[in-house]
């Protein structure tokens, strides 16, 4: 008998989360077994490790022991942070929950009055934990919350779909718990979720609606000097990326038969942008741990810990955002509908704005971000500024050195001119 058509494609999603699990299951056993191995070498006398041959076994065996994925959300890693020259302790503290996110404040001791920020992280496989380095530095002079999502194949199929238009009500909800006088800084994909999140508190009159709005590196309007992401999504129909792309979550999980763009799937693809610098880096990852290089190898590890902890995003999320934003591009258009509401950044007049972009972005290029400026065309001159920062690719907008040396100065006057 012939399936029909939806059932070879319900079929097809299944099998390409099970193919994965899997793997990963296979693979388990492996892992644990090169961790026991290399952690063995560690009960021998100090010069043992620092024997050549033994020392590239060693780095092997870890190298091993590393080769796979987690779905966990790694820790931030705030313990104390120095606030006018006194350290302070700082506890992640959940003060709005969802299944599909929370709203994480990193609270210091003794709640010093300082700017309230939420910072919207992207849903783009990765947990919000990649935006590490971002709260770091804004930690010591703001009150800092974060958009902290959830992995998709946790949240059971009764808690109802997570699109577009959820996520839209999730910043609004999370600047109405953090109350008046906020601000928002939306990093990456989130910026058009978060432009639409303020043009509607705005036109609402929202007391919540945020003082001041920060959009670093995000896609505004990616018809402005398309890029390699962009272009990928212009070359395939809407009905290609549910094909090829969606699966649905295995029975094991708590959200079994959700589908979902799995994380690992986006992981591949930003692996396969820029393939031989992760094989170069393993291969220098390597070299390190086989020659001791403790401080070496640690950078690369702590990097791709976090790089190779993944999260699936809902199927409804990923292709609205990959229809509206990257292909229709509704928002720049005047196109944006929000539940039956049409979406009007001209409706925002008191939030002021500030965009920034990375002279070689490859992921959302200059012009892109930039683009909210003309969109917000009743925002004061005055209110509103760009910056473009020479000299780094997409990530440097918003972590290393040039953001906590360059950028973040910038978005600090701002915030403490209107606080």
């Amino acid at each position: 008998m012939e399936l029909a058509p939806e059932s070879l494609a319900d079929m097809r999603a299944r099998m390409r989360y099970l193919a994965f699990q899997a793997q990963a299951d296979l693979l388990a056993p492996l892992r644990l077994t090169a961790g026991a191995a290399q952690a063995s070498l560690g009960f021998g006398p100090p010069w043992v490790r620092q024997v050549p041959p033994l020392a590239q076994v060693a780095a092997g065996w870890e190298m091993l022991s590393r080769a796979g994925l987690t779905h966990q959300r790694p820790d931030y890693g705030f313990r104390s942070v120095r606030v006018a020259g006194e350290a302070r302790p700082v506890t992640e503290q959940v003060v709005a929950s969802t299944p599909f996110g929370d709203l994480v404040r990193f609270r210091k001791e003794g709640d010093p009055e300082q700017p309230r920020i939420l910072l919207v992280a992207p849903l783009s496989g990765h947990f919000a934990t990649l935006l590490r380095g971002t709260v770091e530095t804004l930690l010591p002079d703001n009150d800092v919350y974060i958009t902290d999502w959830k992995n998709a194949r946790e949240a059971p199929v009764s808690a109802g779909p997570f699109g577009f238009d959820e996520y839209v009500e999730h910043v609004i909800a999370f600047m109405e718990t953090i109350g008046p006088g906020g601000h928002l800084i939306g990093v990456c994909q989130p910026c058009a979720h978060a432009l639409a999140a303020v043009s509607l508190m705005a036109e609402d009159d929202n007391p919540a609606t945020p003082v001041s709005m920060t959009l670093m590196a995000g896609p505004v309007d990616t018809r402005i000097n398309p890029t390699q992401v962009n272009q990928l999504a212009k070359n395939h129909p809407l009905d290609w990326f549910e094909s090829e792309l969606i699966a649905t979550v295995p029975a094991r999980h708590p959200g079994a038969g959700r589908r979902v763009y799995p994380g690992f799937m986006q992981l591949t693809a930003f692996m396969l942008m820029n393939l031989g610098r992760h094989v170069d880096s393993h291969i220098d990852m390597y070299a390190h741990l086989a020659a001791g290089r403790t401080a070496e190898a640690t950078t690369g590890k702590t990097f791709y810990d976090e790089y190779f902890a993944v999260l699936d995003l809902t199927a409804e999320f990923y292709l609205e955002t990959v229809g509206r934003v990257f292909q229709e591009h509704l928002l720049p258009k005047g196109e944006l509908v929000w539940r039956n509401r049409k979406v009007n950044p001209a409706a925002i007049r008191r939030t002021a704005l500030f965009t920034v972009e990375g002279e070689r972005d490859d992921i959302c290029s200059v012009g892109q971000t930039v683009a909210a400026h003309d969109l917000c065309s009743n925002i004061f001159a005055n209110r509103k500024r760009h910056h473009l920062q020479p000299g780094v690719g997409h990530y440097g907008v918003f972590s290393g050195r040039k953001w906590s040396n360059q950028i973040y100065p910038l978005v600090r006057n701002m915030i403490m001119a209107l606080s």
